[in-house]
């Protein structure tokens, strides 16, 4: 009698994340334009990433077999008030086919992992609460801050990367990130 088969054959990744890279500029601001239209540029945490770039090695996209972009996510330097230095977390996004593919868990595990590897010490952020919930982030550590615009209190959220990183935290979010040279230029 013959061997039955294997009913299970290993399928190729959906996607990778990988660092960033100059050429995905325009496919990452058509997906950011798809997610969120062109509200995006309004929102409060716009104020904070205007004109800079994002963390050096916290700028990342996810790609599909064909080398198609269907993610992103990019942290930012700011000083989380008296707490010193910290990172703002956003946008996130993922491509509309791409939704169900867990491909945003996937992005926020691998942005915090590098973010606590290289020595970060907290991230905030504004967004759906229940959702980044899963990752430890909590309206409760921003209690004491503010930032340069209106934002839903139980959306702004952060993350202590280490032990007690936001626990005293007292005042403005600011930008602290390095200016963007063709910004500068303009």
């Amino acid at each position: 009698m013959p061997s039955p088969r294997p009913l299970l054959t290993t399928l190729a990744p959906a996607f990778h994340v990988r660092d960033e890279r100059v050429p995905d500029r325009a496919a990452r601001e058509r997906l950011l334009d798809a997610a969120f239209g062109p509200s995006r540029f309004a929102k409060t945490c716009e104020r904070l990433r205007e004109g800079r770039l994002p963390t050096e090695g916290l700028a990342l996209v996810a790609e599909n077999a064909a080398g198609r972009l269907i993610g992103t996510v990019r942290l930012w330097h700011v000083e989380a008030g008296e707490a010193g230095p910290s990172l703002m977390l956003g946008p996130i996004a993922v491509a509309e086919m791409a939704r169900s593919l867990g491909l945003g868990a996937a992005l926020m595990r691998v942005a915090i992992d590098r973010a606590r590897r290289s020595g970060h010490r907290s991230i905030v952020l504004v967004g759906d609460a229940p959702w980044y919930a899963r990752f430890g982030f909590s309206a409760e550590l921003t209690t004491g801050l503010d930032l340069p615009g209106p934002v839903d209190r139980a959306r702004f959220l952060g993350l202590e990367l280490t032990d007690g990183a936001l626990a005293e935290a007292r005042g403005m979010v600011v930008a602290t990130g390095v200016l963007d040279a063709m910004v500068r230029a303009a």
